[in-house]
C-alpha cells in the first residue's frame, strides 16, 4: 500500500513531533513516519529533560539562534498542549577564581544569545536560591529562565495535538529505500518502508541517531553521526524539588548535572562519552562519576536513594558541535533537522518554527486552516487531581478508584486511557511515559503483570503478545497467574 502525502517527516522524537504540530496548522497533508513503534524512543527518551536556557553555545551557532527562544517558547507551547514544565532557574556554581572568568564567559554568552536576566551572585545569594548547593562554592551564574520537563511527554502531546490536526502517524516503519524523482513530478520523493510505501512531495529528515542515513538515502547531504553516550541517574522522589545545578561547562559537555524532575524526582545528568552507535548500556564508572559529580554540586544529596539509571546517544554530526537546519543544498525538497543533540529538548518548539521559516524561504506556500485547533487537553492524571476531581472520575467509571500503581497512584481508568489516546500506547513502557505505572520506587515491581493484563485486554492481543518496548521485547511466556483468558486480572 502507498499513500501520499504533501509533507513526510522521519523521525517521532522531539524534533519530529514539534516541526508535526507547528506545521499542522497548515492546509497540508502531513505524515510522520517513525522506525520505532512509538513516540520518543530514542535520544527523546534517554535525558534528563532540562529546558536550557541558551548562554552556553557559542554566539553566532544555530544552536545559539534556537535555544533562547526555545526555551521562551515553552511557557506557551505547556500551556497549549497540556504537558507539565517547571520554570525553576538554574545556578552554574564556581569554586574559584577561574572558574568565575568562566562564569562571566558565559553570562556575556547568554547575553550575546539572548538570555534575559542573567547575573553572577555570590555565597549569600547562592544559599538564598537553592539552600542545598555545596557551601564551597563562591559564585554561580544565575538563570532565571531555566526549566525543566518529561521530554517524552512533550513530543507525545505535540504529536497528539498534530494527529487531532490531521497529521497521519505510522509507527513501525523503519525507512528501507528512498526514490527521488525529478524537480517536475507532485510527489518527488518515495519512501519504502516494511508498514506500507510512503510518497511526499517534501522530506523532512528529523531522524535522530539515523539522520545520516535517511540523508545518504536520499542521495543528499553525506555526513556521520557520532554516538555520544550519556549515562543518567534517577534518584527517588523528595520533599522539595531541587533547582537545577550545573559545573562550569566542558568544551563537549555541559557537566554532571543535578535536577529535579516535574514529578517530584532528582535526576544527575549526563557523562558524555564516545562510544558505539545504539550502546545503551549503563556503566559503572559513568554512573559513580555521575554520583561523585552531583555531590560536589549538592553534598548532602543521599545517593543510595537510585531507582534507575539509563543511557541513550545524543545524535552528534561528527567535525561539528552544532545543529543542521536547513534546506538540503544538494537535494531540493529535502529538509534538514539533523545533529540535534542538547540542547535540543530546549529548543525544540523554535527547531519547529524555524523549520517552518526554511519552508516559506523555499517557496512552498503555506495557508492556515480555519479548523486549526492548537490546545491538546492534558489527560487526568489522578495522582495530582484534587479530592474533588477524584471523586467525580471514581463516580463516572469505578476503573478510577482500582489502583494499579501503588508508587504513582496510577488507577486502571488512567491506563486504559493512556493506551485508547490517539497515538495511544502499545506496550509497558509506552503505557509507563504516558501515565508513570511503573515510574516509581518499585520500578514496575508490583504493577508490570496488571499492566501487561490491560494491554492485552486493550489490544484484543494474549498476554505473551505484550511488549515491554519495541519490537521484539516480549516480557510473558506461557499463561499468567490470576489472568483471565479475556485479560481480566
Amino acid at each position: 500500500m502507498t499513500e501520499t502525502f504533501d509533507i513526510a517527516i522521519v523521525g517521532a522524537g522531539i524534533t519530529g513531533c514539534a516541526i508535526a504540530r507547528q506545521l499542522a496548522r497548515f492546509d497540508l497533508s502531513i505524515c510522520v513516519v517513525e522506525a520505532a513503534n512509538d513516540i520518543a524512543l530514542g535520544a527523546s527518551k534517554a535525558n534528563g529533560g532540562l529546558v536550557h536556557a541558551g548562554y552556553d553555545p557559542t554566539p553566532g551557532t544555530v544552536k545559539a539562534q534556537v535555544n533562547a527562544r526555545g526555551c521562551e517558547l515553552y511557557g506557551a507551547w505547556a500551556q497549549e498542549l497540556g504537558f507539565l514544565f517547571c520554570r525553576t532557574g538554574s545556578m552554574v556554581l564556581g569554586f574559584n577564581d577561574e572558574d568565575r572568568a568562566h562564569l562571566e564567559k558565559l553570562r556575556q554568552n547568554g547575553l550575546a544569545n539572548g538570555v534575559p536576566e542573567l547575573s553572577i551572585v555570590g555565597p549569600d545569594r547562592i544559599h538564598e536560591l537553592e539552600p542545598r548547593a555545596s557551601t564551597k562554592a563562591t559564585c554561580a551564574l544565575w538563570c532565571p529562565s531555566t526549566g525543566f520537563v518529561d521530554p517524552f511527554e512533550v513530543a507525545i502531546a505535540a504529536l497528539e495535538n498534530a494527529v487531532a490536526n490531521g497529521v497521519t502517524f505510522m509507527r513501525s516503519a523503519p525507512v528501507e529505500a528512498i526514490e527521488v524523482a525529478s524537480s517536475g513530478e507532485d510527489a518527488r520523493f518515495a519512501l519504502a518502508t516494511p508498514a506500507g510505501n510512503v510518497r511526499c512531495r517534501y522530506l523532512i529528515n528529523a531522524a535522530g541517531n539515523g539522520a545520516a542515513d535517511i540523508s545518504h538515502m536520499a542521495g543528499a547531504e553525506e555526513f556521520h553521526m557520532v554516538w555520544r553516550q550519556g549515562n543518567i541517574v534517577v534518584l527517588d522522589k523528595e520533599p522539595r524539588t531541587l533547582m537545577p545545578l550545573y559545573p562550569v561547562p566542558t568544551p563537549i559537555s555541559k557537566g554532571v548535572i543535578v535536577t529535579g524532575t516535574v514529578h517530584g524526582n532528582t535526576v544527575i545528568t549526563a557523562t558524555a562519552a564516545v562510544r558505539e552507535p545504539g550502546d545503551t548500556q549503563t556503566y559503572a564508572s559513568d554512573v559513580n562519576a555521575l554520583l561523585n559529580g552531583a555531590r560536589k554540586l549538592v553534598p548532602d544529596l543521599e545517593t543510595r536513594r537510585v531507582v534507575r539509571a539509563f543511557a541513550g546517544g545524543r545524535p552528534v554530526i561528527r567535525g561539528t558541535n552544532d545543529f543542521f537546519i536547513g534546506q538540503s543544498a544538494v537535494v531540493p525538497g529535502l529538509f534538514q533537522a539533523a545533529g540535534i543533540q542538547s540542547p535540543g529538548v530546549a529548543s525544540a518548539p523554535a527547531i519547529a518554527e524555524r523549520m517552518e521559516l526554511v519552508i516559506r524561504e523555499a517557496g512552498v506556500e503555506l495557508h492556515e486552516r480555519a479548523d486549526w485547533n492548537p490546545i491538546r487537553r492534558a489527560p487526568d492524571d489522578f495522582d495530582r487531581a484534587p479530592l474533588a476531581r477524584k471523586e467525580e472520575l471514581i463516580e463516572s467509571d469505578p476503573a478510577w478508584g482500582q489502583i494499579v500503581c501503588r508508587c504513582e497512584t496510577v488507577p486502571e481508568a488512567e491506563i486504559v486511557a493512556a493506551i485508547r489516546r490517539r497515538p495511544g500506547a502499545i506496550s509497558v513502557e509506552g503505557v509507563k511515559r504516558r501515565c508513570r505505572a511503573g515510574m516509581g520506587r518499585c520500578q514496575s515491581g508490583f504493577c508490570q503483570s496488571r499492566v501487561v493484563a490491560i494491554l492485552a485486554r486493550e489490544l484484543g492481543c494474549d498476554p505473551s503478545e505484550v511488549l515491554l518496548e519495541d519490537t521484539g521485547s516480549w516480557l510473558v511466556e506461557g499463561s499468567m497467574k490470576g489472568v483471565h483468558q479475556d485479560g481480566d486480572a
